[in-house]
């Protein structure tokens, strides 16, 4: 088959001698919107970045139908990104488009003109001038989806985009994520609102105890499995109601 589904079968990983999670089987169907939950350290992360086949499976298989490097987009945790690179916000956003231009390929007239529309759509337009070492840590964020807008992606993979924003940019960035999911991508993001799942997400993975439960998010996210997967720790579950 061909056509862009994400498999997983009977799929583990170890890490440093510990299995992070073992026996997953599930798959993400093209134009699937999942969230990926569970307490910290529950392996979300390793997950995507297996997917991505930045880590090795200890055991069972991952295969991406039709999928190539260049169909997916990934955006890691904000706060391994090193922002003191002296790169300004246009340039930073022209490097989501390197599949188009080649690493060091320079950017034509059509790919700048689509860079700025990139930056226009997050609100960051007025900053296309700047460094990104004087962004704030929202602005930032915004900057990092227009990237992402240049890279065109078939599959968008986010972990913990959400994280230390204020509401509005929040807010922002989620209809940033239902226009890619109505275009027809396969949106995968690490989460930790239980609240948001809910709203935003229709498909849920739900990492617990080296175990992933996979399903639709409203039978999946009961207040049973939710005290189970985060070990009695409400703090963990967000703004999640009863």
């Amino acid at each position: 088959m061909t056509d862009g589904t994400i498999r997983l079968d009977d799929a583990g990983v170890v890490m440093n001698g510990t299995p992070v999670w073992q026996h997953v089987t599930g798959c993400f169907t093209p134009g699937s919107m999942t969230a990926i939950a569970g307490a910290n350290g529950a392996g979300k992360s390793t997950l995507l970045r297996a997917i991505l086949g930045e880590v090795p499976l200890s055991c069972g298989t991952i295969t991406r139908d039709g999928l190539h490097q260049r169909d997916f987009g990934y955006l890691p945790q904000a706060r391994i990104i090193d922002r003191g690179f002296p790169i300004s916000v246009t340039d930073m956003v022209l490097g989501g488009a390197w599949h188009q231009t080649g690493a060091f390929g320079a950017a034509d007239r059509q790919i700048r003109q689509r860079a700025a529309n990139a930056l226009r759509r997050v609100n960051l337009d007025q900053q296309a001038g700047r460094m990104i070492d004087a962004l704030s840590a929202g602005q930032f964020q915004r900057l990092m989806f227009a990237r992402l807008l240049m890279s065109d992606a078939r599959v968008i993979m986010l972990d913990e985009p959400f994280t230390a924003l204020d509401a509005p940019t929040t807010q922002d960035l989620l209809e940033l994520v239902g226009e890619w999911h109505r275009q027809g991508r396969t949106i995968i993001a690490v989460l930790h609102d239980i609240h948001q799942i809910r709203t935003c997400f229709p498909h849920v993975v739900l990492l617990s105890s080296g175990q992933a439960i996979w399903g639709e998010t409203a039978r999946i996210l009961t207040p049973g499995t939710l005290q189970r997967a985060y070990d009695s720790t409400p703090g963990d579950w967000g703004n999640a109601p009863p």
